[in-house]
């Protein structure tokens, strides 16, 4: 066997132990996500009701929501156990996605890393918490209210469900922003006056965006842009405070040189 060979098997072998152990991550994702599914399907019926509660609280008393499919009422509650077991995983999903990257890191970075990764899975809980709690009753109540006396809403279960799972992801998302400016900033893809002179053309974005993700009406167009705009706003601040200490960390070094 020539030394080419070799080198080629030598090659192989790590990328097979690497896939080995990514198939083994996923597994172990894909059961925890089983689990808590299997957990908290019993309660299938409670969570939908506990989802539905914003809407529900401003319809007239004795309104109900319907169910214009057959399957309805057993596929809708399923999906929604199915999102909420993946969203209880995601903290773990994303410790496994960790545990396979990390040692490829350095130690610089993995101090950076890990509280990025913390902070993006609670930024996304607040996008969702802030959906549910501030948007949905504003929203709701704007709904029910500009309709025409004597027309009855009466919400079709799977819509609903469908329609609100856009927006809790929309808000997760768009809560991200602060993690992602500050990522362009620390990377120097961009820096922070760039950022800055750039206002205009990102309040118009968010606004489109918002546009785009969440209902046709003015007011879930803006629970959703002027949320981001603040969020971006968060980024560059926290952009300038890590420029700040890399020029102070900068100038110490110097002073220790010239000493």
């Amino acid at each position: 066997m020539s030394d080419s060979d070799d080198k080629q098997e030598l090659g192989q072998a790590p990328l097979i132990e690497h896939l080995i152990e990514l198939r083994s991550r996923l597994l172990r994702a894909v059961v925890a996500i089983l689990v808590i599914f299997l957990g908290l399907y019993p309660f299938a019926n409670e969570i939908y009701t506990f989802v539905a509660q914003p809407l529900m609280g401003m319809l007239p008393e004795g309104s109900q929501m319907i169910a214009t499919e057959v399957a309805s009422p057993f596929l809708a509650p399923f999906k929604l156990t199915l999102v909420v077991a993946v969203f209880v995983a995601i903290p773990y999903v994303l410790h496994q996605a960790w545990a396979f990257v990390a040692p490829g890191l350095y130690d610089n970075e993995k101090a950076l890393a890990l509280p990025l990764l913390a902070s993006s899975v609670g930024l996304f809980y607040a996008g969702a918490a802030f959906a549910y709690y501030v948007v949905f009753p504003l929203l709701f109540q704007f709904f029910t209210q500009t309709g025409p006396e004597n027309v009855a809403v009466m919400t079709d279960i799977n819509q609903y469900l469908n329609f609100v799972l856009k927006l809790f992801f929309a808000f997760g998302v768009a809560f991200e922003i602060p993690i992602a400016t500050f990522l362009l900033i620390l990377s120097g893809a961009t820096t922070v006056e760039s950022l800055t002179k750039k206002r205009p053309y990102i309040i118009l974005g968010c606004f489109v965006i918002g546009m785009l993700l969440t209902p046709p009406d003015v007011i879930s167009q803006s629970l959703l842009a002027i949320p981001m705009y603040l969020l971006y706003e968060v980024g560059i601040l926290f952009g300038r405070l890590v420029r700040r200490r890399r020029q102070d960390a900068a100038m110490s070094a110097e002073e220790r040189d010239d000493a």
